[in-house]
């Protein structure tokens, strides 16, 4: 298994060419803001989803952040940087849900659990199945040990697919900053024997 970025008809830096849409949506269209919906929404929802692991939450964030992305769409001075300005709507809303979860478990005894619906049989899925569990357990487990800084900017670098410039966009840094935490999580994640392997690196 190798984390891969995705591919979206982009330019160098991986950026969908939807300014004209923008432009429209920002006129009021709500057809082209649907065009963007399209184009995003499964990159958003798996972004999500990667940070909060309950689909069900998962759904209910991404249609809050396409929500507040419509009523703000307006406000954004260039077409062109309306990819980072979506994922940071996204990022905005995950820490909105992870620090209120948070606060609510101050006040209960209980956890909430996953949903077992979310979770593949792993008589089901055989080798495979386990290999993912696998993966993502020890994953998280690397995450625990990165700086909150580290941990975001691999994540979106390597999990969600962005380049350095749209991921200093989105967590409004420069870009030797992200190039920074980029290169220390990097190197802890080769000093991970059980993981580095699975690291597919490309270029930033």
């Amino acid at each position: 298994m190798r984390m891969a970025v995705m591919q979206e008809g982009t330019d160098l830096c991986g950026r969908v060419d939807k300014a004209a849409a923008v432009r429209r949506a920002a006129a009021g269209d709500r057809e082209a803001f649907e065009e963007l919906m399209d184009a995003y929404h499964r990159r958003i929802f798996a972004m999500v989803y990667s940070r909060i692991t309950s689909r069900m939450d998962a759904e209910d964030i991404t249609q809050e952040i396409f929500v507040r992305a419509f009523q703000g769409v307006r406000s954004l001075r260039d077409p062109e940087l309306f990819k980072p300005w979506l994922y940071r709507i996204a990022l905005n809303a995950i820490n909105d849900f992870l620090r209120k979860k948070r606060l609510r478990s101050i006040f209960t005894l209980f956890t909430r659990e996953r949903d077992d619906s979310e979770v593949p049989d792993p008589i089901r899925g055989g080798s495979d199945y386990l290999e993912r569990k696998e993966f993502w357990t020890r994953l998280n487990e690397f995450f625990s040990r990165l700086s909150p800084s580290e941990r975001e900017v691999f994540r979106l670098k390597f999990l969600d697919g962005l380049c350095i410039r749209e991921i200093a966009e989105v967590m409004e840094k420069n870009e030797s900053t992200i190039k920074t935490h980029l290169y220390r999580a990097v190197e802890k994640f080769r000093r991970e024997s059980d993981l580095s392997g699975f690291l597919k690196e490309e270029k930033a």
